[in-house]
């Protein structure tokens, strides 16, 4: 099991949307209404952390300084000439995509009002039901592959952006080698180089383990406290030394 920790507000983001686009996407083609709703909510909380205007700046400038990264190492000596080349391209599609949006993410959907009446009313609890927005129920008892189909056109308005972060935080997640190191009493600090900050921490453990670790830090110092689920009811401070995987990726 593992569990990423960003160091950086970027990639918070990023993750955030990251995790709302695949819900999204999980819920998309299940035919039942409620998971119809499910996949609504998931695409309004996109929309709200888009409406912030830097997002999309911030994420052609990622584009951009990790194409500058790797066009720094291209001619090296042990470079993979043929894998690089298809990544700068795939960069190079990402931010293609990205300015052919007109506006801010997500623009045209914010202005849809249908979704503006939903997003609306979800701000008040139980405010999305029947009596509350009628045409929204409506809509839910069409056919599912009407709904359906509405919910890929909607999407399909998201997709520079989901083929963006997927390659962003695929090159971070794999810019660095995973490490065997060992939390003593169950804590773990590490201070890390300013030049070289670091993105994001990986902590990996395995799948039948009991821990989960709380992670506190910056791009510059980080520590890991692993906390005992077990047999209680509340997780507790796990005190035994503790082996597990580590990976700070920096890029």
């Amino acid at each position: 099991m593992t569990f990423e920790h960003p160091l950086n507000e970027r990639i918070r983001t990023f993750l955030r949307l990251e995790y709302l686009l695949e819900k999204v996407a999980h819920f998309l083609p299940q035919e039942d209404l409620w998971m119809s709703r499910v996949a609504v909510e998931g695409l309004l909380d996109i929309l709200a952390i888009t409406a912030r205007t830097d997002i999309k700046t911030e994420l052609l400038k990622e584009l951009d300084r990790n194409s500058g990264a790797l066009k720094r190492v291209q001619h090296g000596p042990e470079v993979d000439s043929e894998t690089l080349g298809k990544t700068l391209d795939d960069l190079r599609q990402a931010t293609s995509g990205l300015y052919e949006l007109t506006g801010p993410i997500g623009q045209s959907l914010r202005q849809d009002d249908f979704l503006k009446g939903i997003a609306k009313r979800s701000s008040i609890p139980g405010g999305t039901c029947s009596f509350d927005l009628p045409q929204y129920h409506y809509w839910l008892r069409q056919p599912p592959e009407l709904r359906q189909q509405q919910l890929r056109d909607w999407v399909q308005n998201l997709q520079p952006v989901s083929d963006a972060i997927t390659l962003a935080l695929s090159l971070v997640r794999t810019s660095a080698a995973p490490r065997e190191v060992t939390a003593a009493a169950g804590f773990f600090q590490e201070t890390l180089s300013p030049q070289t900050p670091a993105q994001l921490l990986r902590v990996t453990l395995k799948d039948n383990n009991h821990l989960f670790p709380e992670v506190s830090g910056h791009k510059t110092r980080f520590s890991i406290r692993f906390m005992d689920m077990g047999e209680t009811e509340q997780p507790v401070p796990w005190h035994q030394d503790t082996t597990f995987t580590l990976t700070c990726c920096v890029f």
